[in-house]
């Protein structure tokens, strides 16, 4: 048994690789922010390949979200390898809130600035951010995969409450 017990971790610290950084649902990289005519919340699911960006617009004490409001989304390397690049922001107008969706091509992992510009007759302002996309993942598979770690331990779990069951009931007919 101890024999099988030692292949089993051997095998899965042969198997472990590298960790991925982020893999899941967007998360935010700017919160409440003034910027500009409006008060903004930016979250991103900065997948290599491509990236995706729900910048989320509310009214600022003066009022509402101008009508003719332009989002531009503008990201380069930090190591500047490469030039900025820009992408506008699609309007999707949802219940209660205006939010703009961009979508970005990101070519490897490491840190990207991203600057987020607003533009209006109401007034313009910007704001920066940094994320590290990281590469996607398995699709379908990725809930099979999280889900081994918690199938071995209650695989093992009955197991081992199976056989203490197996030897209580072996020890009762003995007696």
């Amino acid at each position: 048994m101890s024999a099988r017990w030692l292949t089993l971790v051997v095998l899965i610290l042969a198997l472990g690789g590298k960790a991925l950084g982020h893999d899941g649902p967007p998360f935010p990289i700017v919160v409440d922010k003034q910027v500009g005519p409006c008060v903004i919340s930016v979250w991103t699911d900065p997948d290599i390949g491509r990236g995706s960006f729900f910048i989320m617009t509310q009214a600022n004490s003066t009022g509402c979200v101008p009508d003719n409001l332009t989002v531009h989304l503008f990201v380069q390397p930090v190591s500047s390898r490469l030039p900025e690049v820009g992408y506008r922001a699609a309007r999707e107008d949802q219940t209660g809130q205006v939010q703009y969706n961009a979508y970005v091509d990101f070519d490897v992992q490491e840190q990207w600035r991203v600057r987020i510009k607003l533009d209006s007759p109401q007034g313009s302002g910007e704001t920066v951010a940094f994320v590290e996309p990281t590469p996607p993942g398995l699709g379908r598979w990725d809930l099979l995969l999280y889900l081994l770690p918690f199938l071995a331990i209650g695989f093992l779990w009955l197991r081992a409450f199976f056989s203490r069951a197996t030897k209580k009931h072996k020890r009762h007919k003995t007696s």
